[in-house]
């Protein structure tokens, strides 16, 4: 008999088992690989955003997948807990761009090693290559889980921390939500985000524009009206499928988003070459290096504002030819260049899969979820955590956070119960 059984040994999971030890509680946690916290070890490149130290209003703007939900959780155990966990347990940790936090040693690994040491103290009981088949109740409280080789564990509690669909090799294939289901809540519909965008428009698949790396430009996803509904300025790449890199990642969710909100497939977006400038500003900015360089041609005054390739492109998208001297440009190409420049607009069709997304977005749905202990409120006994549930934020340490944050205050629930 136990007093809590975690099932799914990923980063809230072991954070979930970790708390729910606490008061000497008997734990077990149920995890089908062979190994915990796979998807820690290559979390932020191999160095693990353990979490981010900006204040909670800037991290719920990050995670804009309900990232409000997490004021609840966050009155418990916040961002300033998983930084004083980790360091009390003897991994320094440091602070680098827009609050990330990474071990000083780079090595995801030294912080995995902090939980398992923990786990290991708490003598939280381990099973690994074991898959659970159900989550067991009666009279709508829990009492414990079976596992497809038939065994059975009792228990009073049970924390599923089995993750979304995204990254199906660290062992997230989506479990969690079938017990969800069977249990009585409710899934909103998965979707990827932190993914790839993808266009079926020619001047990407035939390679035009393909590993044309961008730096600080402002990418946004439009509305009906034409309006951005988002846009976020970063660095992004075209590709042989559409647009990559942090920009894109940001605005996929927005594309799904957008694309049912107009009930159609083809949405579009638009990129700022030059977010630093107005259209005014631009407009000098172009009438000015044409007049400085006025005895060359065009596509040669151009290379002194971008890079060649895109030039090329921009000058074969828009017509204009090239080989027209600085004299000879007229206001309507200078405005046409401008235009390009400053609203460069294309078709998306959506994105790339949810098992090439960095996160998944939707999950069980929170209004039955109690956001101060995690518990649910259709089943007594029952938790979830992590990215099983409805929340999704950004890379950089946000979705992290909402996996230890979430994670503690399931289990911490548990081993007061």
């Amino acid at each position: 008999m136990y007093d809590t059984i975690v099932i799914g040994g990923g980063v809230s999971g072991i954070m979930a088992a970790y708390a729910a030890s606490l008061n000497n509680n008997k734990v077990l946690l149920i995890e089908k690989n062979k190994k915990l916290g796979k998807k820690l070890l290559i979390s932020g490149g191999g160095r693990c955003n353990v979490t981010n130290r900006l204040p909670y209003e800037e991290i719920i703007k990050h995670i804009p997948g309900n990232g409000k939900f997490l004021y609840g959780p966050f009155s418990v155990f916040d961002n300033e807990s998983i930084i004083n966990f980790v360091e009390s347990n003897g991994v320094k940790l440091k602070e680098e761009d827009h609050g990330r936090m990474f071990p000083v040693s780079n090595k995801a690994k030294d912080v995995l090693n902090v939980f398992l040491e923990q786990l290991d103290q708490n003598k939280v009981d381990i099973r690994f290559e074991t898959e659970v088949a159900a989550v067991l109740t009666e009279d709508d409280k829990i009492t414990g889980v079976k596992t497809s080789d038939g065994d059975t564990f009792n228990a009073r509690n049970v924390i599923i921390t089995t993750g979304g669909k995204s990254v199906p090799q660290t062992g997230s294939t989506g479990d969690g939500h079938k017990f969800a289901k069977t249990l009585g809540h409710t899934v909103t519909d998965l979707f990827p985000t932190e993914v790839p965008i993808t266009s079926n428009q020619r001047f990407f698949t035939d390679g035009s524009l393909k590993g044309i790396s961008l730096d600080d430009v402002a990418l946004s996803v439009l509305k009906k009206n034409g309006k951005p509904r988002v846009t976020h300025q970063m660095d992004m790449i075209f590709t042989h499928f559409g647009v990559s890199g942090p920009a894109a990642l940001r605005c996929s969710q927005f594309v799904y988003k957008e694309q049912l909100s107009q009930k159609k497939e083809n949405i579009k977006m638009q990129l700022d070459f030059f977010p630093q400038y107005t259209m005014g500003e631009m407009q000098e900015y172009i009438n000015k290096t044409v007049k400085d360089n006025i005895d060359k041609s065009l596509k040669n005054i151009l290379k002194n504002i971008h890079q060649e390739r895109l030039i090329n492109f921009m000058l074969e998208y828009l017509k204009i030819d090239g080989s027209t001297s600085g004299h000879h440009v007229s206001n309507q190409q200078k405005q046409a260049l401008v235009e390009f420049f400053k609203r460069f607009t294309f078709n998306v069709n959506g994105t790339q899969s949810i098992e090439k997304a960095f996160v998944t977005g939707g999950g069980v749905n929170l209004k039955e979820i109690n956001p101060s202990t995690m518990s649910s409120k259709l089943i007594e006994g029952l938790h979830f955590a992590g990215e099983v549930l409805d929340i999704h934020g950004y890379t950089g340490g946000y979705n992290i956070t909402s996996a230890l944050v979430t994670g503690y205050v399931a289990g911490y629930h548990c081993s007061n119960r």
